[in-house]
């Protein structure tokens, strides 16, 4: 064998040798117990009970809570791009500052959540309930709010509220 071939096989055999050991990023332990900075992305939750659980932090893109119950959870900055939380309870939850763009809240209860300066770009809220929620300094920008109940959140600007039957948009 030439030697510059014999050198790329040694660096092949070497890369494949670190990768097998160890050297790949790690990926998410989908049984990890609820925690601030959990690693839950790609993992399937559904209908768990996480009700008044501390996620701050958690890393839970492309997680799948559908069914579950996250009532008074705080998901303060947590990175949930592209979750799912069809029909899930999050009333009362505190997503301040979480990565929530593309995230899919269809039919979900967000009754008094507090979504203070969340990303919620393209998020997808159909007939959601949001009643009572806050919204201030929220991202929306494409957001997806058909059929969705703003009754009595307060809207982006932190100081005007929806009224009474505001559905699909604050009125």
């Amino acid at each position: 064998m030439v030697p510059s071939l014999r050198r790329a096989a040694l660096v092949l055999r070497l890369v494949v040798a670190a990768l097998a050991i160890g050297g790949a990023p790690a990926r998410a332990a989908c049984t990890d117990v609820a925690a601030p900075k959990v690693d839950w992305r790609r993992c399937t939750l559904d209908a768990g009970d996480y009700a008044n659980r501390n996620l701050s932090g958690a890393e839970l893109r492309d997680a799948s809570f559908s069914f579950g119950n996250l009532a008074g959870a705080d998901l303060t900055g947590a990175d949930a791009y592209h979750a799912k939380f069809l029909s899930t309870n999050l009333k009362g939850a505190r997503l301040d500052r979480a990565t929530l763009s593309e995230a899919d809240f269809t039919r979900a209860d967000l009754t008094g959540a507090s979504l203070v300066r969340a990303d919620l770009r393209r998020a997808r809220f159909f007939r959601a309930n949001l009643r009572d929620a806050d919204f201030t300094g929220a991202q929306m920008t494409g957001a997806d709010l058909q059929g969705a109940d703003l009754s009595g959140a307060l809207w982006l600007d932190g100081k005007r509220r929806c009224g009474a039957g505001s559905i699909g948009q604050c009125n």
